[in-house]
C-alpha cells in the first residue's frame, strides 16, 4: 500500500517548512518548551497534593 504522493526525493531543498525561518523555530521551541516545563510543573503539583492526602494533612 503506497500512497505517499512523493515519488522521488532528488531535488528537494528543504524537508522542514519552516527550515529557513530561524524565529519561527525560535517560536516552536519555546512552545515546546513551555509545554513540557508546565507538564512537569502540573504533575509535582499533584503528586504532592496526593502526598498530604495520603498523609491525613
Amino acid at each position: 500500500m503506497n500512497s505517499a504522493p512523493i515519488t522521488t526525493w532528488e531535488g528537494a531543498k528543504a524537508y522542514f517548512t519552516f527550515a529557513d525561518q530561524p524565529g519561527v523555530l525560535m517560536v516552536i521551541s519555546a512552545l515546546a518548551l513551555a509545554v513540557c516545563v508546565g507538564t512537569i510543573a502540573s504533575m509535582i503539583r499533584h503528586e504532592n497534593a496526593c502526598v498530604r492526602k495520603a498523609n491525613g494533612a
